[in-house]
């Protein structure tokens, strides 16, 4: 019995014993090998690497942000430049994106005046720039 599931086991798993018939052992000769295990199993890569595309976003209107969400969702990371935007737009465009990065468990870092970087959950910003000062996330626009 204990065969018998062993037999199961492996034949789940792709690996089966051929049956030799009788006819066939008595034209093998006793120093040719017999084959006795038959492989159905498919043999794949398990080192995929994908390219990864980086978007890069200048957005105008407060409508683009929309498709910078969207390329979040489908796992992409997005660097959005902010430097010609309004402050206004610009603080809108950044609140809507960081929430959206948020709700995807992604990653936010500012990278330098008015550019940030969007990540997805599948990726890590190495790396720490914190150095906001007294004017705060946006220190290039005026008030």
């Amino acid at each position: 019995m204990a065969r018998k599931l062993v037999d199961k086991v492996l034949g789940f798993m792709g690996f089966e014993e051929e049956p030799v018939e009788e006819e066939e052992k008595e034209h093998f000769r006793e120093e040719d090998p017999v084959p006795q295990v038959k492989r159905k199993g498919q043999v794949f890569s398990l080192h995929t690497q994908r390219q990864v595309r980086v978007i890069v976003a200048e957005p105008r209107v407060f409508e683009d942000v929309q498709a910078i969400a969207d390329h979040l969702k489908n796992r992409r990371p997005v660097v959005v430049n902010l430097e010609r935007a309004e402050s206004d737009l610009a603080r809108r465009i950044v609140d809507f994106i960081s929430g959206a990065t948020y709700a995807l468990n992604g990653s936010m870092q500012k990278v330098g005046n008015g550019i940030f970087l969007f990540v997805p959950s599948n990726m890590d910003i190495a790396g720490n720039i914190k150095e906001y000062g007294e004017r705060g996330i946006f220190p290039w626009k005026d008030e």
